[in-house]
């Protein structure tokens, strides 16, 4: 029995987790458990599952969840509560599906304390991914990943040769704008960037998918996760969002993950690796999956993707002030206090004001993200809505 921590346990990725945990009995134990202010369902699932330690989002919400338990678990909150669930006695795995920079510091707490993490938060890897990954080793575990484009990779690299790769390919569906003439960008609206074709998915990733972003920060993730340079790891647009990504060899061969578009997939195959176990997810069917069309993104549609590119092949702390900018920008976007084509921008003025520092520490870059994050908090306040 495998014991596991989650981390955004209310959250989409959370939930689905817990459903793979459902629905292999006697395969898991969940030891910790981090919710945010979801307090109703956070007690609901501590009942289900009666961990021994839970995390709130803030002191009201640990009161409030105090009170509903009665004492049924240790509660803690707080990016300390964060680190506490990571690091929790008896956690062999720690499942981060946390949102944006809020989850490097449990991923390090939980690389530190010698647990392998299921990662969902590609920002951690975004902001900080060498220093991460240099504990990861120095602790002999493993970051695994559960993104779908990064799970397929993960799986078509299984029993591969390094030096035989040539390059990484990250599928994009696109998102909801693929085809909206481009002069109509400047009227979206939330709701309307909200709707994916495709995936169900948190408000801060879907807004990423709508402007591409999302699959920049997985460029960069790739780069941690596989050790590849900017210059092999491409994207191609796939609308139908079957082949979740691919990775070519140096003599041509194609190697490819398909499947349906349920985020239960990859969450089991990083919970039960090594192994792959019989499920009741649902089957892929090759025959109506319809024809396997790809494209490539428009720059001029997607500039947010060519930011991340050059964030990357920048390196230091530029993706760590890219992400930062970024989650500004989308947040005032569903606020209402932005429009969607001042996301791009937004980033791109913090990449000339603060890209140019060089990679530190966790604690350096967190504190670089403040700034950056503080920046283009002014400059759209001062532009308005």
């Amino acid at each position: 029995m495998k014991r596991l921590a989650i981390l955004g346990s209310t959250g989409s990725i959370g939930e689905s987790a817990l459903r793979v945990v459902d629905a292999l009995p006697g395969r898991f134990e969940i030891v910790a458990l981090a919710g945010g202010r979801r307090i109703e369902r956070l007690a609901e699932q501590v009942a289900r599952y009666r961990p021994r330690c839970v995390a709130a989002g803030d002191a009201a919400g640990a009161r409030e969840l105090e009170a509903r338990i009665g004492g049924a678990a240790r509660v803690v909150h707080g990016e300390d509560g964060l680190a506490c669930v990571a690091r929790h006695e008896g956690v062999e795995l720690v499942v981060n599906g946390l949102v944006g920079a809020l989850g490097v510091r449990p991923t390090l707490a939980a690389l530190d304390a010698g647990r392998s993490v299921a990662l969902a938060n590609k920002e951690a890897l975004v902001v900080a991914g060498e220093p991460l990954c240099a504990r990861a080793a120095e602790r002999g575990v493993s970051i695994l990943p559960v993104d779908s484009e990064h799970s397929a990779l993960h799986q078509c690299l299984r029993g591969e040769v390094a030096s035989e790769v040539r390059r990484l390919w990250l599928t994009a569906s696109g998102g909801p704008f693929l085809r909206r003439p481009g002069h109509e960008l400047a009227h979206v609206t939330p709701e309307e960037a909200l709707r994916h074709p495709t995936w169900r998915m948190g408000p801060k990733i879907t807004i990423d998918s709508a402007t591409l972003m999302n699959k920049g920060l997985e460029v960069i993730e790739a780069r941690w996760l596989f050790g590849l340079g900017a210059d092999r790891i491409r994207v191609v647009v796939h609308p139908r969002s079957v082949v979740h990504s691919m990775v070519e060899f140096v003599d041509g061969s194609f190697k490819a993950q398909l499947g349906v578009s349920d985020m239960r997939h990859p969450i089991q195959y990083a919970l039960t690796w090594p192994a792959r176990l019989t499920s009741d997810l649902p089957v892929f069917d090759p025959v109506s999956a319809g024809p396997l069309e790809f494209e490539r993104p428009d720059p001029e549609r997607f500039p947010c993707l060519g930011l991340a590119y050059r964030a990357l092949e920048a390196g230091g702390a530029a993706p760590a002030v890219l992400n930062a900018a970024n989650e500004v920008a989308v947040e005032a976007f569903l606020g209402g206090r932005c429009g969607f084509l001042d996301i791009a921008p937004t980033i791109e003025r913090a990449l000339g004001e603060h890209g140019g520092a060089p990679a530190a520490g966790v604690d350096e870059l967190l504190a670089l993200d403040a700034r950056a994050r503080a920046s283009a908090r002014r400059w759209l306040e001062d532009a308005g809505p």
